[in-house]
């Protein structure tokens, strides 16, 4: 049997997914993360975007804003500020966060403008490009 990683995500509400795995790719402020079984250990912060899970050839996806990834050498254990399956995303409360975030955007300066936009585009590009 191949190696599996233990992964857990968790987001205040509940913890979402707790399994052995294949795969974790998770969006990281620093650039997207791909996390396999025996990775080295580290600590990453997240931005939003999608959390894909590989297990056993099936793909899983999450949507997630904000939070952190442990990787340890007992796993890979995710605290989400904000996550939720894909399946039960409600499109119509992430258009609102869109338009909240469009007009929170033009009033900020420098990496606090930045992070907001890049925010603003993952969630864009989950809805396919339409805020309307």
């Amino acid at each position: 049997m191949a190696d599996k990683l233990k992964f857990s995500l968790v987001s205040p509400e509940r913890e979402l997914y707790s399994g052995d795995v294949d795969q974790v790719d998770m969006p990281g402020t620093e650039g997207d993360l791909g996390i396999l079984p025996n990775h080295s250990p580290l600590m990453a912060a997240l931005s939003t975007g999608l959390i894909t899970v590989y297990k056993d050839g099936v793909e899983d996806q999450y949507f997630v804003q904000g939070g952190f990834a442990d990787v340890t050498p007992a796993g890979l254990t995710i605290l989400a500020e904000r996550s939720v399956h894909m399946d039960e995303l409600d499109h119509d409360d992430l258009r609102s966060r869109i338009e909240r975030a469009q007009k929170q955007v033009a009033s900020l300066e420098g990496d606090a403008h930045v992070a907001l936009s890049r925010d603003i585009d993952a969630m864009l590009r989950i809805l396919g490009g339409k805020a309307a």
